[in-house]
């Protein structure tokens, strides 16, 4: 008997030891919104890793919230393939008025699953991925590539620690990002959040309105805010155009979509409006880049800003993006394509497809994840965890034990396989 079945058969005996270190991820308070509250989970990772022999890499991305990333360097580093598991620590935020069965940190047992904000999303990839490192410590096997672990803050408010561990330079032959997936092996399409903003220079009283309106007037003038209402009619007329004219395996027709989220504007009523801005978040496709998709609505309501005798003195100013929706409103995820035929991909599938007697599916995801960042680095990357989306974020938040331990059955080989692979295989 081989050891990674050794390994597999202690998973099913040991499931209980899984659980509970997924229970104890969960009871780590970690929502964003607030953040800055993951640093005692953080410690907890670090502190699991450096017992398996992991070099520690742990630094504050916002005062609280610190990255981690532990190194397991190979035995024969620049012969054989290197490993990145990715994965964040902070979940998705809690209302007061949220009818829970339980406390969302004090996880229970319901139905065979696991319940507390985060099991789905994503503590149960983080839990799966660690535990399997566990087991191959105590195995006594040694990796002969390197296995690169990080556990990243801040995906759900846009603060992108992945992006400063690229930053930093970690980087690998093949990254897994260990998020909610439905063990399907995915890509993504991405988000772009935008500020379109109407600004004059000069500002009037209220009851200069009529010159601004009517005949004989002789007024250039005009509010903000309803001139920003043509913005909005154009943002509408390019999101059907999108709709029409582009498409992608595996998203519905028309997910290339144009929200205008929220609108800010005017002094007060005893002014003309002389400021409007409009925050918007643009979906797009895998084959796709931020980049172009900013471009492409700057140049559409350029146009139409040129048609508008107003808007020719006053044209739209466009900021794109940002680190953080908690600090400066604004955020990116860049889309990746799977390449169906990479070597990892393929190890992923032979690994899955034996512990589950069925292959994975390979498509795309409609949510985001941290995975466009490694990707938009140069990493061949894929999104690979257990958890049902519509779990996710969800009151009873909650993710299926059966599910969890198959997980980690495949991550136990998948690290094992893919760290022996040669880097010249193909």
């Amino acid at each position: 008997m081989s050891t990674i079945t050794q390994l597999h058969i202690q998973i099913d005996e040991r499931k209980d030891e899984l659980i509970d270190l997924l229970k104890t991820l969960i009871s780590f308070k970690t929502p964003a919104p607030p953040a800055r509250n993951t640093e005692e989970a953080q410690q907890y990772v670090a502190a699991f890793l450096c017992e398996k022999g992991f070099a520690i890499d742990k630094w504050d991305v916002y005062p609280g919230d610190p990255n981690v990333v532990g190194t397991l360097k190979g035995t024969d580093s620049d012969a054989y393939k290197s490993l990145i598991i990715n994965g964040h620590m902070d979940v998705a935020e809690v209302s007061p008025d949220e009818k829970w069965d339980a406390d969302p940190f004090t996880p229970i047992i319901q139905h065979n699953a696991v319940v507390g904000r985060g099991a789905a999303d994503m503590k149960g990839g983080l839990a799966g991925a660690l535990f399997a490192i566990q087991l191959l410590h105590e195995a006594g096997i040694v990796l002969p590539g390197d296995l690169i672990f990080q556990s990243v803050i801040g995906e759900e408010v846009g603060e992108a620690g992945t992006l400063q561990c690229c930053k930093k330079g970690y980087s690998a032959d093949f990254a897994l990002v260990v998020d909610t997936s439905d063990l399907h092996i995915q890509g993504q399409g991405g988000v772009i959040t935008g500020w379109i903003t109407l600004k004059s220079d000069k500002t009037f009283h209220d009851a200069t309105r009529r010159q601004m309106i009517h005949a004989g007037g002789k007024l250039l003038g005009a509010s903000a805010i309803e001139k920003m209402t043509k913005i909005i009619h154009g943002l509408q007329e390019l999101e059907r155009h999108w709709a029409v004219m582009k498409s992608y395996p595996g998203f519905p027709a028309g997910t290339t979509t144009i929200n205008p989220a929220v609108i800010e504007g005017g002094r007060h009523a005893a002014f003309i409006a002389d400021q409007c801005r409009l925050w918007i978040t643009v979906h797009f496709y895998p084959n796709e880049t931020y980049e172009s998709v900013a471009k492409e609505v700057e140049e559409f309501i350029g146009n139409i800003a040129k048609g508008d005798l107003w808007m020719q003195e006053n044209p739209p100013q466009f900021e794109w993006g940002g680190t953080s929706m908690i600090e400066d409103r604004g955020e990116i995820f860049p889309s990746f394509e799977v390449d169906p035929d990479h070597a990892a991909v393929h190890t992923l599938i032979g690994v899955h497809s034996m512990v589950l007697k069925e292959k994975p599916l390979l498509d795309v995801s409609p949510t985001v994840t941290d995975g466009g960042w490694l990707a938009d680095a140069g990493i061949p990357t894929a999104v690979y965890g257990p958890g049902k989306l519509h779990h996710a974020h969800a009151v009873n938040e909650r993710l299926d034990i059966d599910e969890l331990v198959q997980y980690t059955k495949v991550m136990v080989s998948f690290i094992y396989n893919w760290t022996h692979k040669k880097k010249g295989d193909q």
